[in-house]
C-alpha cells in the first residue's frame, strides 16, 4: 500500500482526509510543515496532501520546494490543498513543483479519485 503524508493544521481537513483515503493508503498526518519534513525524509512517502497556509517556520510552499529541490525527495507527489485560489497562487504551486492544486474548499473523494489514480499509473508505468 502506498505511503501518503496529510499536511494540515487543521485536524478536521485531515481528519475529512483521512476518511476519503484510508482504505487506498497507509496514512500519516503532520499539523505543519517543520513536522512534515521531519517525517518526510525518515519515512519518505509515496505522496503528500500539503495545505500552504500553516504556523511555523515553512510554508507549504516552502516545503513544496524544498521536497522538489532534494533529490532524494524530488519524486514524492505533491497534491497542494490551500485557499489560496489565484492564478498567481496555483502558477506558484506549479512551479515550485506540485503535482496537483486543490482549492478550498474542495471534495476529499476527489482528491481520493485522484491520488488513487495518479499513484497507481505510477506505479504501472
Amino acid at each position: 500500500m502506498k505511503k501518503l503524508l496529510l499536511v494540515d493544521d487543521n485536524a478536521l481537513i485531515r481528519k475529512m482526509l483521512r476518511l476519503a483515503l484510508h482504505r487506498s493508503f497507509d496514512l500519516d498526518e503532520a499539523e505543519n510543515a517543520d513536522q512534515a519534513l521531519a517525517k518526510i525524509l525518515i519515512e519518505k512517502p509515496d505522496g503528500i496532501v500539503l495545505d500552504v497556509m500553516m504556523p511555523g517556520s515553512m510554508n507549504g510552499f516552502q516545503l513544496c520546494e524544498r521536497i522538489k529541490d532534494d533529490p532524494a525527495l524530488k519524486d514524492i507527489y505533491i497534491a497542494l490543498v490551500t485557499a489560496c485560489g489565484q492564478v498567481a497562487d496555483r502558477e506558484l504551486g506549479f512551479a515550485l513543483g506540485a503535482n496537483a492544486y486543490y482549492v478550498k474548499p474542495f471534495s476529499p473523494m476527489d482528491i481520493s479519485d485522484h491520488l488513487i489514480e495518479a499513484l497507481t499509473s505510477e506505479e504501472n508505468s
